[in-house]
């Protein structure tokens, strides 16, 4: 499959028709982690499983495999219905650090059909300040082609 175009196009290829989940998160991980290399040091999804946030697809370093609600980025985001940027996570209260290596951190939860988070998007930096509005909008529109294609 060719993947050419801006990420979104390339992630919204790979989603389009797919049929099995992790397969879809897997390559949708691989294409922001690749072509967002200069900030992406880790990307990936965690999923709602179990009354938590459950590891699913990611490239990058070893990660943390459970997450509680409301707890760090990725629990607040899931809480809060809504996408998060965090400069610097060593000012963020609650942040979970699962890399040394983290500095800023992004995350946009996946959201349903009834409106509530399936999983989240999450990508960390090893700089600080490194995520944008732009990379947000990217996430979203991301995150809203996988919750049509299997959340709906």
């Amino acid at each position: 499959m060719s993947t050419k175009g801006t990420v979104v196009e390339q992630a919204q290829a790979l989603i389009e028709g797919e049929s099995n989940l992790i397969s879809a998160l897997a390559n949708v991980a691989a294409v922001i982690h690749a072509e967002w290399s200069e900030v992406a040091l880790w990307s990936g999804f965690y999923l709602v499983q179990n009354d938590r946030l459950e590891l699913g697809p990611f490239q990058g370093p070893v990660a943390c495999t459970k997450i509680e609600y409301g707890k760090g980025v990725c629990g607040t985001s899931w809480k809060n219905n809504e996408s998060i940027i965090v400069d610097d996570v060593h000012r963020h209260e609650g942040h979970i650090a699962c890399s040394s290596f983290s500095n800023s951190e992004i995350v946009v939860p996946i959201i349903n059909a009834k409106n509530l988070v399936v999983g989240v998007l999450d990508l960390d930096s090893d700089k600080f300040a490194a995520f944008t509005n732009d990379h947000k909008k990217d996430l979203e529109l991301i995150c809203t082609s996988i919750a049509q294609q299997f959340f709906n």
